[in-house]
């Protein structure tokens, strides 16, 4: 059995410790420029190697993306970037996640001491493409989200032995192949080759008759219209053992945009289904109501297996409507204790005193709970805290440790994206 790794997607330093802390073998982050995320918070050099040296202190791999379609104006800024994360040493990451053939290059001729990774960016659909990146350097090639688990097998059983497959398991389906749209660029200016996607695949449509300009047709298909590029939210929880057993050596969750709520949530529930599995199917299993319970407390759209099992049809791949449902929502990340016993938070959303809340721990356990006590950063006592970033200090009658999650649970758990 080889070792399966499960990847996950950080935003920032405090979601990458998270990450970590939750389950995570491997943490893909994006630097300041050159990655797909422009609109994340990302990581300055500072940020970086402070990530790198946590993740490796809790024996975790740290991934960064370098993954645009460069054009020539971006090429100068590319080698100098390489050699800033060169210079991090001794806390480099452990591998680069490259999409375009030059920056690829680039990354050779100044890190080559750094593994190099093969992007979903780069459409890799097929057994000579792995090869051929394989040639020249590359220790991972990501699979196009358009494979199918047949399609994966047979290119496991046509590459070298030490050529990793890494596969999308969980998370956001673009409508485009492997991510290449260029509906935002061109309906903003706004490149998402660049990083500066608007998501105008979630936007609402109408159809215009070439005769008649300015009418426009809604196309209904409920009150609210129809969402004609919506793809539903990608879950294999259910189907781990066909990922392993198609030759997957990581698993990974899409998600650089997503919170430390969100990030803890399906770590956690990948985690402990990958481990139930490898220590017996049985488990796994028997375990299955519990992973899709928590999974169902993220943030999602509607799930669907993707291309997995062949084409989707179009009531697998598109919806009718741009709803999240959202589970939970997030208060905040417990950071330590002071001298009069309270904990520490940065608060993420508002909550109250004699409010019941959860606490979420790494271990798989959920505690509900009264809040007891809230004291603001001047030590004097409130009710609440009408202002997120606000630093807190709370008492919730219970013991809690750092990286323990604090959530509420939502009656109201549609959101409309419009």
């Amino acid at each position: 059995m080889r070792d399966i790794e499960l990847l996950c997607p950080a935003s920032s330093l405090e979601v990458l410790k998270v990450a970590v802390i939750y389950g995570a073998n491997a943490v893909y982050i994006g630097g300041e420029a050159f990655g797909l995320r422009a609109k994340a918070k990302n990581f300055s050099m500072e940020d970086m190697a402070e990530g790198i040296k946590f993740a490796h202190e809790h024996g975790a791999k740290v991934f960064v993306t370098v993954n645009i379609l460069a054009h020539n104006y971006d090429l100068e800024g590319v080698r100098k970037y390489l050699k800033e994360i060169k210079d991090l040493a001794p806390y480099q990451p452990d591998a680069l996640l490259i999409a375009d053939p030059g920056i690829f290059m680039i990354a050779k001729e100044i890190c080559p001491e750094i593994e190099r990774h093969i992007s979903t960016q780069a459409n890799n659909t097929n057994v000579e493409t792995y090869k051929f990146w394989h040639n020249l350097g590359a220790s991972r090639v990501v699979a196009a989200r358009e494979l199918s688990l047949n399609e994966i097998k047979q290119i496991r059983e046509g590459i070298p032995s030490e050529l990793e497959i890494e596969a999308f398991v969980h998370g956001a389906m673009c409508i485009s192949y492997s991510g290449r749209c260029l509906l935002s660029n061109y309906f903003t200016g706004r490149d998402a080759n660049h990083g500066a996607c608007t998501h105008p695949c979630r936007w609402k449509y109408a159809v215009v008759e070439e005769k008649r300009p300015g009418e426009y047709l809604p196309v209904y298909e409920n009150e609210r219209g129809t969402y004609i590029f919506n793809s539903k939210d990608l879950c294999m929880v259910e189907h781990l053992p066909d990922l392993i057993n198609a030759g997957v050596d990581s698993l990974k969750i899409e998600g650089r945009m997503k919170t430390a709520l969100y990030v803890a949530t399906v770590a956690r529930t990948y985690r402990k289904a990958i481990d139930d599995y490898l220590e017996s199917p049985e488990k796994y299993q028997k375990n299955m109501p519990w992973y899709l319970d928590q999974i169902s407390n993220c943030t999602y759209r509607q799930f669907t297996t993707g291309f997995f099992y062949g084409k989707p049809s179009e009531e697998a791949q598109i919806y009718d409507n741009n709803t999240y449902i959202k589970g939970y929502t997030y208060l905040g990340l417990i950071e330590g204790k002071n001298e009069q016993g309270l904990y520490k938070i940065e608060q993420k959303n508002k909550f109250s005193v004699g409010e019941t809340i959860e606490i979420m721990k790494p271990n798989g356990d959920n505690i509900p709970v009264q809040v007891r006590r809230i004291v603001n950063e001047d030590g004097v006592d409130v009710e609440s805290a009408p202002h997120p970033k606000e630093i807190l200090y709370i008492d919730l009658g219970v013991e809690l440790e750092p990286y323990d999650i604090i959530r509420r649970q939502e009656e109201d758990s549609k959101i409309n994206l419009e």
